[in-house]
């Protein structure tokens, strides 16, 4: 395998994990715009090929694999660089940020035959997987409610953890991203006003977890009933529509240390909740909590069904992916449901008054 980008999750998560499964991966080839970094980090874990530049390194290092983490506004770039190699590919969500970007990797993929897969870990939660196992012993569906209200990651990350954060990397290419990822969003919805550049960025960022895991569990919604955002598009609610319920979508970043990430459907006989922590702090469990009326009693059920945690099972679900030629749950085409909701989200918001200018 080989990595690109060096950065927060890759510190925290991914080379911590890639380390725990040598009998999978052996990571042989490192690639970050820091040259602080490529030293640090890549020398840390002992990898001795580092590369400013992916192109380079996937051209020199015959790789089966690489995991793409670098910024968002470059993720489909190189993910299409290594498909083009035969290289298969896992990418952290946002896979990329319009449209046009998706088709052209769902080209890439299909003309060489590699696997890509989106890093959408909480979707390989045991109790995730366990959740969507029993929802069907709800009932009939009444209601759900989608909620990611959370403090900084960075607040969490800095009491747990060191992350080398570079100061080498040239205001140039800062600058450059920022217009890169501006330019992108006008190519996923139009000339829209920055609030809203800024909301479709939350939604591809946190959202993205929010909605695809919504998905797996109940479907694509018909459409969006309602949305308003505030906070400049760091906030924002929307109501959802299924063919006999509704759904309602909350999420936002605050400075508080706290992390409430849960979906929780109410069905005619049972709720379950979906309670997420920060995938920061490893280990930190996803727990399914169950209640359901029995005669005159609650009765209430919380499920920890494994302590491994759910990069773990990506990157094992990944490795099994690739190596047996299958097709992977979160492949290309389904980011792309999820960038169609995103936009139809946008299309909402921009309704209101408050973002019209």
């Amino acid at each position: 395998m080989g990595i690109i980008g060096l950065g927060e999750v890759a510190q925290v998560v991914h080379l911590p994990v890639l380390r725990s499964l040598p009998d999978l991966y052996e990571v042989t080839a490192v690639c970050d715009i820091s040259p602080g970094l490529l030293e640090r980090v890549g020398g840390g874990y002992g990898v001795a090929r580092r590369y400013a530049d992916h192109i380079e390194m996937l051209d020199e290092n015959g790789l089966d694999c690489v995991l793409v983490l670098n910024s968002d506004e470059y993720h489909a770039e190189a993910v299409i660089a290594a498909l083009d190699r035969g290289i298969h590919v896992l990418v952290e969500k946002p896979m990329c940020l319009s449209p046009r970007e998706a088709q052209a990797i769902i080209e890439a993929r299909d003309r060489s035959g590699a696997t890509v897969m989106v890093g959408y870990m909480r979707r390989f939660a045991p109790a995730f997987i366990e959740a969507s196992q029993q929802i069907g012993a709800l009932g009939r569906l009444n209601y759900a409610r989608v909620h990611d209200i959370i403090g900084r990651n960075q607040l969490m990350i800095d009491q747990t953890v060191f992350v080398d954060r570079p100061s080498d990397v040239p205001r140039s290419a800062v600058e450059a991203r920022w217009a890169k990822g501006r330019a992108l969003v006008t190519d996923a919805l139009g000339d829209v006003p920055d609030v809203l550049a800024g909301a479709y960025r939350l939604l591809c960022g946190l959202g993205s977890h929010d909605l695809s895991a919504m998905r797996e569990l109940l479907g694509r919604p018909r459409g969006v009933v309602a949305a308003r955002q505030w906070r400049d598009g760091r906030f924002i609610t929307a109501l959802l529509e299924y063919d006999d319920f509704l759904v309602t979508y909350e999420t936002g970043v605050d400075e508080q240390l706290r992390f409430d990430a849960h979906i929780e459907v109410y069905g005619e006989h049972a709720t379950m909740r979906l309670q997420y922590d920060t995938p920061y702090i490893r280990h930190l469990p996803t727990t399914l909590v169950t209640e359901e009326t029995r005669g005159d009693s609650l009765h209430r059920v919380v499920s920890r069904p494994h302590l491994k945690d759910p990069y773990t099972h990506e990157l094992e679900y990944f490795h099994e992916m690739v190596t047996q030629g299958r097709r992977p749950k979160t492949d290309p085409e389904d980011f792309l449901e999820d960038l169609d909701l995103f936009a139809e989200l946008i299309r909402v918001l921009a309704t209101n008054a408050d973002v019209r200018t």
